[in-house]
């Protein structure tokens, strides 16, 4: 027995279909919600859209403002990856406008698309009771690890030779990402690592048939939140990362925008450690760590040490700029010595 409620409803049912014979007083106050949504708007493909949408953007720039006003208080930059590399007012208005201008023109018809695709292989959107944390925290964990691995080898792929040249090197405008550039890319890497974040859902309620797109949207404002963080730049004692050992966070993804190579994961760091693809990376933290113990053991100013520390940065980046020119030059054919 199903637990959604009136399941067999036609594709487009009248508002007073979608409930009927539903008592509403052994709901919880989120189902209620819910229902009451769909009621409002009275049509639930256009409740479902429209819900989908606002929750990506809402969720979003939400999670960007605090990032946005962090990076504007100099008391947070004793955290900051590359300390010297602040964006500006300037920076983060361009990257705002090609990230809307991406969301509504690649991302809304996408979404739109989205939920009727997945409601034909077996999703429900307007039914309710809504699934227990119990059916929808095993899903979340397959949706990540999922990702993750799709976009590991989407992401190298995006750094070879003619992707890199016309497609990926808009997202490495920012040697020192911040929370708003999570989705500042081309549009066709705004599908290709997009597929990522939607064909674990698609495959998963195909073959099982009982997920629920408001576990989607768990989902999708935890994978934000992800994206969004691992691109801030800071790195604070109470990151994710230093307490989940396996999570890569934004001392992870820092690297890769600065040195241009290595860490093509997301969320976790198993796939570079397996692939082989951190070298760099735990060769440069190897370098910064024993750069600390000297600072110590010399008891270094804090301006000695921001320029230790600068220094060590800008050797990483200059290597990385010499490995994007090999990539570009290889879309051409070209080769540099």
């Amino acid at each position: 027995m199903s637990y959604y409620v009136n399941a067999t409803a036609p594709a487009a049912p009248s508002p007073e279909a979608l409930y009927a014979n539903l008592d509403f007083s052994k709901l919880s106050w989120v189902e209620q919600q819910w229902a009451s949504w769909y009621l409002w708007i009275g049509n639930p493909i256009l409740a479902t859209g429209l819900m989908s949408f606002l929750i990506h953007e809402i969720v979003y720039f939400g999670r960007c403002i605090p990032w946005i006003i962090i990076d504007a208080i100099p008391y947070f930059r004793q955290w900051k990856l590359q300390p010297n590399k602040i964006p500006t007012s300037q920076e983060q208005w361009e990257c705002t406008k090609l990230v809307l201008f991406s969301h509504f023109t690649i991302e809304a018809p996408l979404i739109w698309l989205f939920h009727p695709i997945a409601e034909t292989i077996g999703m429900a959107t307007w039914q309710v009771p809504l699934p227990s944390w119990k059916l929808m925290l095993p899903q979340i964990a397959v949706f990540f690890v999922f990702e993750d691995m799709f976009h590991y080898f989407s992401h190298q792929m995006l750094h070879q030779g003619v992707f890199y040249k016309h497609i990926h090197k808009i997202h490495h405008k920012y040697s020192a990402p911040f929370g708003l550039a999570a989705e500042y890319a081309h549009p066709a890497e705004v599908l290709i690592l997009g597929t990522g974040t939607i064909a674990g859902p698609l495959l998963y309620s195909y073959f099982m048939r009982d997920l629920h797109i408001f576990t989607v949207y768990i989902w999708i404002t935890l994978r934000l939140f992800q994206a969004i963080d691992a691109h801030s730049g800071y790195d604070f004692p109470w990151s994710l990362q230093h307490i989940i050992p396996f999570w890569s966070g934004a001392e992870h993804h820092d690297f890769h925008h600065m040195a241009f190579v290595n860490n093509y994961s997301t969320s976790f760091r198993w796939c570079d450690w397996l692939g082989g693809t951190d070298t760099k990376y735990r060769a440069y933290r190897k370098r910064m760590d024993e750069a600390k113990r000297q600072a110590k053991a010399k008891n270094m100013s804090v301006e000695e040490w921001k320029a230790f520390e600068n220094k060590i940065n800008s050797e990483a980046e200059q290597e990385g700029l010499k490995a994007e020119a090999l990539v570009e030059a290889s879309a051409d054919g070209k080769k540099i010595d």
